[in-house]
């Protein structure tokens, strides 16, 4: 009975969500509406047809009716319609000075394009194709719009060669969205470093364009593709208008969010133009990444929500049924810490007995497995077992690790070679070079070319062999390095007597394209088989990714104060389930000691995992670790896939130092999809002047329901073992919670209504 009642359950929330999404088309005014959730968005053909943006905010009624399009009128000489009419996706051409989202070369040796109107198709409920053509060369730009239950609607675009030459293309955009003219906006945005990502960043909206962008080959620490607009007398963590956007490429990125002198605000995001060139031959398109926004007027809070929803039902890889989100992440140990990479068959064996003592689900051997890879000084590349650390092979620690019910994982990274190996020995033209100039060495490694047809079938090849011939459930793969001397003298068209420079630029694509292409297949042939990505920390961040990966390594500094504010901006766009979280030794990146609760609560605010040296573990280690990792299981689904409320956010130095109150607190609070269960983990830096923790009002509960309360610690708890969701919200919850980095965590569960 309960399956069916889950199974009808889940029926009538597809239900709900699928009426939420809707394309529709008024053939009489030549417009598009499309709903997404609580969203719309509306696009027409103006007087001049062109295509541009009417409407993007809170969802119109069905029968709503917009003006018509109309080409904004010329403000004086210097200011061209073309510049001051919100397009839907202008090219550079007629007096355009604002951002492009197109430019091309034509073989006549025009550089300019003006696109105009061509067709629309709605090919679904819930997706749009709208065709653009320029007014005399052969060139079509075909504009997609997919709408998304949860409030997120997807754009991207295909620019075509419909002539009998060749074009070449210098600058493409997924798409540009426009936002209501006016003043009063701010905006979001997240940086970093490694060591150091997920820093948020929230300033007013000045005239001009603010660009943030990757240059490095990847997503990258210092910048995220990610935007949220607000208003800044408006909009809070719990209320007030957001616009919300992610880019899913996983290779160099630029986004510019523009607000012009006539307060137009726009922004614009694609492939980055720097260095970059395609040639787009007779019959041949370029299809850009997919550009996903939304709207909501319930606040940054809720735009991550919505962020979180959409990347757990739509995004992510491995989904059983439609409507139905991947199931929860595994616990991990990784042997990283406790061996780096000395280390045998024998001591991998001992450290998974460890693991599974305190509930570890899955064991993951780290760097070293391979080559003569002893140091990171040499051996990558060379991926065959070293058999002086397994003389057996990998199937003895395999059967081990299952024997205590543990699934097993392994690291690789796949893109990289050391000089010292015999990849490179064998292969020195498949790192990326240019003639007669010095390699930049990083980490003592050179990135492989994977733009080259050759590399990634060598690379295809030992994944799949390595994975067919161990039973490996999971991969972590690293990338530890950034570009650099980006040659590709083999490129299509080119060579070393006779060099094609705009070939070589397609460098940028043709690598991630690859890189996407080896992983798709790999998990068409391995269904099983899970994947984290790992860059350096957090390098290698994004929708395109997180639709091939189940989770990605947002930074190798796992220091729990540091934590606290990575993983509040990182889940200000991406969501929890994603999130691998490890509780490590101490002193760690800060050099800095804190009790192991307190890391244990921070890790299990995402995916959780260890990377401790268990080998130095006390008795009373265990025993805690045990205790919360078990607690941690019977949570995690809300964590991971529930509705987040960062209640109080502990701060990052780019925005709220102070920690935000006089004792350094913070909360964040997990509620499930179907509301029967609660989570709240709480902290406290440093107490400051004998004042007492806060009181703490929690969120998103049933007002008329009533919650039965577990604390992980008794004596920190000041409150009734049953408390309603209206008191719980209101008056809120008491803690105890003294000295320096002291932390506790409650349980609610719903026990009526």
């Amino acid at each position: 009975m309960r399956n069916c009642c889950a199974v009808l359950l889940s029926l009538a929330l597809s239900s709900v969500l699928l009426a939420q999404t809707a394309v529709r088309e008024d053939s009489a005014r030549r417009q598009w509406y499309i709903d997404a959730g609580k969203q719309t968005y509306a696009i027409g053909v103006n007087d001049q047809e062109m295509l541009q943006s009417l409407y993007w905010g809170p969802k119109l009624a069905a029968d709503a009716k917009l003006p018509t399009a109309k080409m904004h009128p010329e403000r004086a000489s210097i200011d061209p319609p073309v510049g001051t009419t919100p397009l839907e996706y202008p090219a550079w051409g007629a007096g355009l000075y604002t951002e492009a989202a197109l430019k091309a070369n034509s073989p006549n040796g025009d550089r300019t394009l003006v696109l105009v109107y061509d067709s629309a198709k709605v090919s679904s409920s819930d997706e749009l194709e709208v065709v653009l053509k320029d007014k005399t060369e052969p060139i079509r730009v075909h504009l997609y719009y997919h709408a998304y239950p949860e409030g997120v609607i997807s754009r991207w675009s295909r620019i075509e060669n419909t002539g009998k030459q060749t074009f070449g293309i210098e600058q493409a955009a997924s798409a540009v969205w426009n936002l209501p003219q006016g003043t009063g906006y701010q905006h979001s945005w997240l940086t970093g470093m490694w060591g150091g990502e997920w820093q948020l960043h929230t300033e007013p909206l000045l005239t001009g364009a603010a660009v943030i962008e990757s240059r490095k080959g990847s997503t990258s620490h210092q910048a995220n593709p990610w935007f949220a607009i607000g208003k800044t007398a408006e909009t809070t963590e719990e209320s007030g208008p957001v616009w919300f956007g992610q880019l899913g490429w996983s290779g160099s990125w630029r986004m510019s969010v523009e607000d012009t002198s006539l307060h137009l605000v726009r922004v614009t995001a694609g492939y980055n133009p720097f260095d970059f060139y395609w040639t787009l031959k007779p019959g041949e398109s370029l299809e850009t990444p997919k550009f996903y926004a939304g709207y909501t007027d319930g606040g940054n809070g809720e735009a991550s929500r919505i962020e979180h929803r959409f990347q757990t039902d739509e995004i992510l890889p491995r989904r059983p049924a439609a409507m139905t989100p991947p199931p929860p992440r595994p616990i991990i140990f990784n042997s990283w810490e406790a061996t780096e990479m000395t280390f045998t068959d024998q001591t991998q064996m001992a450290l998974a007995e460890k693991a599974a003592k305190i509930g570890v689900e899955r064991f993951v051997i780290d760097d070293g497995w391979f080559g003569q890879r002893n140091d990171d000084h040499r051996g990558l590349g060379d991926w065959y077992l070293n058999k002086q650390k397994f003389p057996n092979g990998l199937k003895p620690v395999i059967d081990k690790v299952h024997s205590l019910g543990m699934s097993f994982g392994i690291w690789v990274e796949p893109e990289m070679v050391n000089p010292d190996s015999d990849l490179f020995r064998q292969h020195p033209d498949w790192a990326m070079q240019f003639p007669n100039r010095q390699r930049s060495e990083m980490r003592q490694q050179l990135m492989l070319n994977l733009a080259r047809p050759d590399v990634k079938e060598w690379m295809f090849n030992w994944l799949d062999k390595l994975v067919s011939e161990n039973d490996i459930a999971f991969l972590k793969w690293d990338y530890n390095r950034n570009w650099s001397e980006p040659g590709w003298n083999t490129a299509p068209g080119t060579s070393a007597e006779h060099p094609n420079i705009d070939a070589e630029k397609e460098i940028w694509i043709r690598f991630v394209q690859n890189y996407y292409d080896v992983i798709d297949r790999l998990r068409k042939k391995h269904p099983q088989l899970e994947i984290e990505s790992c860059s350096a920390g957090g390098g290698r961040v994004d929708l395109g990714v997180l639709s091939r990966t189940d989770e990605v390594w947002p930074s190798d500094n796992t220091d729990a104060l540091d934590r606290l504010s990575i993983q509040d901006g990182y889940t200000h766009t991406y969501t929890p389930q994603t999130m691998a979280a490890w509780v490590t030794d101490v002193p760690h990146m800060e050099r800095r000691s804190t009790p192991l609760q307190v890391r244990l609560l921070v890790a299990m605010q995402g995916a959780l995992g260890s990377g401790n040296n268990l080998n130095k573990w006390s008795d009373e280690d265990f025993a805690l670790g045990a205790k919360l990792t078990a607690l941690y299981k019977t949570v995690r689904t809300t964590v991971q896939q529930g509705s987040l409320y960062r209640l109080t956010s502990p701060g990052t130095e780019g925005q709220h130092a102070s920690l935000n109150n006089e004792v350094g607190a913070s909360q964040v609070e997990y509620v499930a999809r179907d509301g029967s269960q609660a989570v709240l983990f709480a902290y406290l830096h440093s107490m400051r002047y004998a004042v007492g923790y806060p009181t703490v009002r929690l969120r998103g509960l049933d007002p008329n329901a009533t919650y039965r309360i577990k604390a992980l610690d008794a004596d920190k708890y000041k409150g009734d073992d049953t408390v309603s969701g209206s008191v719980l919200m209101g008056a809120g919850v008491q803690l105890r919670l003294a000295g320096d980095y002291d932390s506790t965590a409650l349980v609610l569960e719903r026990v009526s209504r």
